[in-house]
């Protein structure tokens, strides 16, 4: 460190000066590094990007938490985050598996391909009928897998709101669904649907 940087360092301190962004910055340009080096060694590389840049999201919601031996706490949070993520993919892989468990030999045997882009359709064209928080409110429940508090909070709302958004959203998703279904069966093979909207 620079003499000018410890005099200024010493000044902040004995005026009590402390810019919230410069100590951000310097803590980010001292620490990244380390912190990124550190998720490297325990995830695949997106994933450590992506951890790393979230503990310095923490590090500024929490600036004030930040102790002065920063680097351990900035670890203590990467660690916790990629836990995090960890718990993420088994609860994911683990419904894979659920799923695959549930299925059974015919099932694979008879897997159509065309079925499947059928429906992913049909469920692509009733998710997009649906209104915004109608999909966000889903979004957090199913592929996120908030709680209904976690939710809630990412929502700007009580719980008790949020539920009934996502009970309401479910029935919408529902019945557009069954309407996609209707439409689908109606089109005859080989001529091009068109729908009015």
């Amino acid at each position: 460190m620079g003499s000018v940087a410890v005099i200024r360092e010493r000044l902040e301190g004995l005026l009590g000066v402390d810019d919230p962004e410069e100590r951000f910055t310097d803590l980010y340009d001292r620490h990244y590094r380390n912190v990124l080096g550190y998720t490297l060694l325990r995830a695949e590389r997106d994933v450590a990007e992506d951890v790393a840049s979230e503990t310095f999201i923490v590090a500024w919601r929490r600036l004030s938490d930040v102790p002065e031996a920063a680097l351990p706490w900035l670890l203590g949070v990467a660690r916790n985050l990629l836990a995090k993520q960890r718990d993420s993919r088994h609860r994911r892989q683990a419904l894979v598996d659920r799923i695959v468990a549930l299925s059974s030999q015919r099932d694979m045997e008879t897997w159509d391909v065309a079925e499947h882009v059928i429906d992913r359709e049909q469920a692509l064209a009733a998710l997009s009928a649906l209104r915004e928080k109608d999909v966000e409110a889903m979004v957090f429940a199913t592929w996120y897998g908030l709680t209904p508090e976690e939710a809630a909070m990412a929502m700007g709302c009580s719980v008790r709101t949020y539920n009934v958004r996502l009970h309401r959203a479910r029935k919408r998703l529902d019945q557009a669904l069954r309407v996609e279904t209707t439409f689908a069966r109606a089109v005859p093979q080989g001529r091009p649907a068109r729908r009015i909207a």
